[in-house]
């Protein structure tokens, strides 16, 4: 053989690939490790204690388990609490609200959850009024003021001391044309001052024979005024108006019979193929909050045909179960069955967050609102005994 050619042979032999058993092995090349996928931080934690984070890959169980949603929930909260110490919108407050309705099934609440909201009320009443008129403030009393109310209305049955307190603060930071306001960049609890409105309007009616005693005509004006802000302002988009439809159910005269059928037909027609709701049909990105969001929304995997999530199929189901919608109505049906068939592993039910691809908390109110469904639908145990948190 020429020198020259078997030098060159064994010099490419050296970076030649090698097949053996049908694997390419590459030899005298260094080569890139394939780089460690990043580890994905808890949803919540605290000390030891956490919750995976939240993710569309998260698989499904093999059959719907409420011991693990309520677990979920439980330990969801009680986290939030430990590590930021604050009402939030997106878990510690739809907790709240939620949470004492869920007794029929899940027990009484505990008594620490009354003792963090009566806290933080302490905590905003030394506040200055000026300051907790901006922001999100408004809608985080809402919530606070909520969260006791519906403690009385089904834990004790009686009207609290701190519930009453709360709903004064609450009615003195409304705003000159009835509504409570919000911040417009975090979609969809903390983006309308709509959504605020709903809030505080439902609080007032949850609470034990508040309204009934009223005397303050101070007081009376400002809940008329939440009324009226309902009544004549144009919901922000179709999220809005099942907002109100909610509300509707609870705030008698709200809405006529007709405007409420029209509100039921609106929610009925985004229903999806699969039997669930997908909360990204119910607003274009520009119409949450104040449009910020748009330019993430739109570059979602999913943006041209958005899925069926946790959040809205079980808002929608539990809004409609109250405005008098059968439970055997197939239309609920179909929504009762996606839900059993899509619960993750952890206990929770999937629904990308609308702001970041972070910790997506929205899964938070995208596992209250399922379990209270399903239980006004008849599909949970009477007595739920929680499983080891996820």
């Amino acid at each position: 053989m020429n020198v020259r050619l078997g030098s060159v042979i064994v010099g490419l032999s050296l970076v030649a690939t090698v097949v053996v058993n049908g694997i390419g092995l590459e030899t005298g090349v260094a080569q890139d490790k394939p780089k460690a996928k990043k580890a994905q931080k808890p949803q919540y934690d605290f000390e030891k204690e956490s919750i995976p984070g939240a993710s569309i890959d998260e698989p499904v169980l093999k059959e719907f388990s409420a011991a693990k949603a309520a677990a979920y929930i439980e330990k969801g909260n009680k986290l939030w609490w430990k590590k930021r110490k604050c009402i939030a919108c997106h878990t510690s407050g739809v907790y709240g609200v939620m949470r004492p309705s869920l007794s029929t099934y899940l027990g009484k609440p505990d008594p620490a959850l009354r003792m963090n909201l009566v806290n933080d009320l302490a905590k905003m009443k030394k506040m200055k009024i000026e300051a907790l008129r901006k922001g999100i403030r408004p809608t985080q009393v809402a919530y606070l003021a909520g969260g006791l109310a519906e403690w009385d209305k089904h834990v004790t049955g009686k009207l609290s001391l701190e519930t009453d307190e709360a709903l004064r603060l609450m009615l003195s930071l409304q705003s000159d044309n009835g509504a409570f306001n919000n911040i417009g960049c975090w979609p969809p609890f903390e983006s309308s001052a709509y959504h605020g409105t709903t809030v505080a309007a439902m609080a007032l009616e949850a609470a034990p024979g508040w309204l009934a005693g009223l005397k303050d005509s101070d007081l009376m004006a400002r809940v008329a005024k939440t009324h009226n802000y309902l009544k004549t302002t144009k919901p922000p988009h179709d999220y809005g108006r099942l907002l109100l439809l909610w509300t509707s159910t609870r705030v008698p005269g709200l809405v006529d019979a007709k405007k409420r059928q029209a509100l039921i037909d609106m929610v009925v027609k985004h229903q999806q193929p699969d039997g669930g709701w997908s909360i990204r049909t119910f607003a274009t990105p520009e119409t949450w909050g104040d449009g910020g969001r748009a330019a993430k929304l739109k570059a979602e995997p999913e943006f041209k045909n958005p899925p069926s999530d946790g959040h809205q199929t079980g808002l929608v189901l539990l809004v409609l179960r109250e405005a008098g919608i059968a439970s055997k109505d197939q239309r609920i049906q179909r929504g009762v069955k996606w839900l059993k068939k899509n619960q993750r592993q952890s206990g929770r039910w999937w629904t990308r967050s609308l702001n970041t691809d972070g910790f997506h908390y929205i899964t938070f109110s995208g596992s209250c609102y399922p379990l209270l469904a399903l239980g006004m639908c008849g599909e949970l145990p009477d007595k739920v005994r929680v499983s080891a948190a996820p």
